[in-house]
């Protein structure tokens, strides 16, 4: 897995949610969205919003700001979220069982087609309408299936196995959902959640304005 430094990585965790504030906007019928509304629906400074906004190639409009439209497709295109992609879950556990039934990453381009599980006993069966396939299937499937990305979503124990299984089959990309740093060649590319990091914010949080009282 490449350790190069992607630029912007803030902002590009930022730009979603701009782009639902102006899906918002959208729907409702209005054209332009100022840099400083979205700033105050967020609590952020507008400049923030005009240099995260920059990266997409789009500059809004003195006095008026940005054109709405052009600017969906502008972040969606950044994001690479105006092209489908195929993905597969790697665990047809709990988590990976409620990350397919969430319909909100087909509005994003990802398309959950099917699971696999070395669990036969959830093999065969369907999950918010995908096929649970056996593990060791994989790398015929994938093939098929044109998979381009693997969410992992299975015990982290077995996140490394799992891992060369999937790099054998020849996926490209993983969304890793455990907490073990997968150890990958240079050509992977590889994403880690740690759900753990944001349920920690919320305590500090949480702290914090307890202690304000």
């Amino acid at each position: 897995m490449s350790t190069e430094k992607i630029l912007g990585t803030p902002s590009i965790r930022r730009l979603p949610l701009y782009l639902h504030i102006i899906k918002q906007i959208e729907e409702d019928g209005t054209d332009f969205v100022s840099a400083t509304f979205i700033a105050n629906e967020l609590n952020l400074e507008p400049i923030q919003i005009r240099k995260d906004l920059a990266i997409t190639g789009i500059i809004g409009k003195p006095k008026k700001g940005y054109h709405v439209k052009p600017l969906i497709a502008a972040i969606e295109h950044f994001l690479g979220w105006d092209k489908t992609k195929n993905a597969v879950l790697i665990g047809a556990g709990n988590l990976g069982t409620a990350l397919s039934g969430y319909q909100e990453f087909k509005n994003h381009g990802l398309n959950i087609i099917a699971a696999f599980d070395k669990n036969h006993e959830k093999v065969g069966k369907n999950i918010h309408g995908i096929s649970v396939y056996p593990m060791e299937s994989l790398q015929e499937q994938a093939k098929i299936l044109n998979a381009n990305i693997a969410v992992l979503t299975l015990p982290s124990s077995e996140a490394q196995e799992a891992a060369n299984i999937i790099v054998a089959a020849g996926i490209k990309a993983i969304w890793n959902f455990t907490n073990v740093k997968l150890k990958v060649t240079e050509d992977i590319v590889c994403q880690q959640e740690d759900l753990t990091s944001g349920y920690a914010m919320l305590c500090i949080k949480i702290n914090e304005s307890a202690n304000a009282r």
